[in-house]
């Protein structure tokens, strides 16, 4: 399926961001913003709007206190079907030689023709690279930005269950979906984890699984023996302790915590069944901002945990957890609702 096209001309690059020296930075490395998109459909967080909207304008704040935030919806009118700008929003790239940055708008079908309709979500990072003046590719290839994860030296990570799933890159395989990896983010080496959490309706995003905390360091989750997710972490976990960087060399591996399941009885719609439901709470959900590292949190004994695990692997950033109990209803968390732009 083709990408739709703003009806405005765009400096839009035909040779590929690899081709021509742009590489996706490690999420660590300088920021100049993040961009945000307001919640404001109901139907994604029923009977809990309002209270997601209280705990993404804490979250906003709290980034607000380490990065500057261009939010979509209230300061920047753009139009959006949803807040999460993680998987629709512009994927920045940074050019070697000189530092210039230029945008990836890659097909967003609403995670594999999912909820209908996401017109406005699909043409986002048009709209962004008009509004910066920034050259842009257009793909058709469907991606979500949280599907991936990089180092910034060349590794991107990602799952088997996302990417492979029907409803995204049908006719692609392995080496197909890399090589369309590595030409847009700059890399060459990609690590493959086999499938996500309970309750992700994305199919299995990285960002809920593991993420790299440095260049050679993993932190993923893992969950108790009678958690839902114990069997499917441990095949992830498996993986990673066989994984190696785009050098051959092995990687450092941190365990994060699993909360307890978390549930929400959701009302029938007409793409949804409805009824009680796990959600996809995750402590791998975070963002970094610069000197800051936020940490959703959940009312859970865990979290106490987590946040001591964040403060150990980054002694020299600050460590801020946000409430992210009703964010998490809407089936994603921080780092879902948000993308960053580096300097």
């Amino acid at each position: 399926m083709k990408h739709p096209r703003i009806n405005h001309p765009l400096n839009e690059l035909t040779e590929s961001a690899a081709e021509l020296g742009y590489r996706m930075p490690a999420e660590w490395e300088p920021l100049s913003s993040i961009w945000l998109a307001r919640p404001h459909n109901p139907t994604t967080w029923p009977g809990c709007l309002a209270e997601a909207q209280a705990q993404h304008a804490d979250f906003a704040a709290a980034v607000r206190r380490f990065v500057p935030v261009r939010m979509l919806g209230e300061s920047i009118s753009i139009a959006t079907d949803d807040a999460w700008i993680r998987d629709y929003g512009p994927i920045f790239v940074k050019r070697k030689s000189d530092g210039a940055l230029a945008l990836h708008d890659f097909h967003f079908n609403n995670w594999g023709g999912k909820y209908g309709d996401c017109a406005n979500d699909d043409v986002v990072p048009q709209k962004v690279a008009l509004l910066l003046s920034m050259p842009v590719w257009i793909h058709d290839f469907v991606l979500e930005g949280g599907s991936i994860e990089v180092n910034g030296v060349g590794t991107v990570m990602t799952s088997e269950s996302c990417l492979f799933h029907p409803g995204r890159n049908a006719n692609l395989g392995r080496a197909d979906i890399e090589r369309e990896l590595h030409a847009a983010l700059g890399t060459t080496h990609a690590i493959w984890l086999p499938a996500g959490i309970a309750g992700d309706d994305t199919d299995g995003h990285i960002d809920d699984l593991a993420r790299f905390v440095a260049a050679d360091t993993i932190a993923a989750v893992r969950a108790p023996q009678g958690h839902p997710d114990h069997e499917v972490l441990e095949r992830n976990w498996e993986a990673l302790t066989q994984a190696r960087d785009q050098n051959g060399q092995k990687l450092q591996l941190v365990e994060l915590p699993a909360p307890a399941p978390i549930f929400w009885d959701f009302p029938p719609e007409d793409d949804w069944p409805g009824g009680v439901r796990q959600v996809p709470a995750s402590y791998a959900n975070f963002l970094f901002a610069n000197r800051a590292v936020l940490v959703p949190t959940f009312e859970q004994p865990t979290d106490e945990q987590a946040l001591k695990i964040f403060e150990q692997l980054f002694p020299d950033r600050v460590v801020v957890p946000v409430p992210a109990k009703y964010l998490v209803v809407g089936l994603g968390s921080l780092h879902c609702l948000s993308q960053q732009q580096p300097f």
